[in-house]
């Protein structure tokens, strides 16, 4: 199960609304072993476009440096489809290199409203992806982790 406060996942959905048409990619890291999202880190999709998402490799790298640091992990690794459900595609399985971090997954297929990104609910759905294997876990918001 994926805990996350409601601040993390308002962003979370927040970014994915303000990148559309194109996909948005991010982080939230936490303690090591810990399992808490706690930092959340909006990044850019490096590949601009609607159906694939790219985290900017020097960025990445800059990122994980600074989470060695500070003895964090990927806690969450997020991103948004756009025309589809919040369902990991073929590719997104692929790129899956965490067996640690849950994958959400956020659609605004049905934000947009006449070209604007505000509108309609976003669909939010968390994963663990391991060796392939795709499995849907519950999601509990709660005000702050405690």
């Amino acid at each position: 199960m994926l805990t996350i406060d409601q601040a993390t996942y308002d962003a979370i959905i927040a970014h994915a609304k303000r990148d559309h048409p194109d996909e948005a990619c991010g982080i939230v890291a936490g303690p090591e072993g810990s399992d808490r999202p706690e930092r959340f880190i909006e990044m850019i999709n490096a590949a601009g476009s609607p159906t694939f998402y790219e985290f900017d490799s020097t960025d990445l790298l800059q990122l994980y440096k600074e989470m060695d640091a500070n003895d964090e992990e990927p806690v969450i690794v997020y991103h948004s489809h756009t025309a589809t459900e919040a369902y990991p595609s073929r590719t997104d399985i692929g790129l899956a290199m965490e067996p640690n971090a849950h994958y959400v997954l956020v659609s605004t297929r049905n934000c947009s409203n006449d070209g604007g990104n505000d509108e309609g609910p976003a669909e939010f759905r968390s994963y663990r992806i391991v060796d392939g294997n795709v499995t849907e876990e519950e999601i509990n918001i709660v005000a702050t982790l405690s």
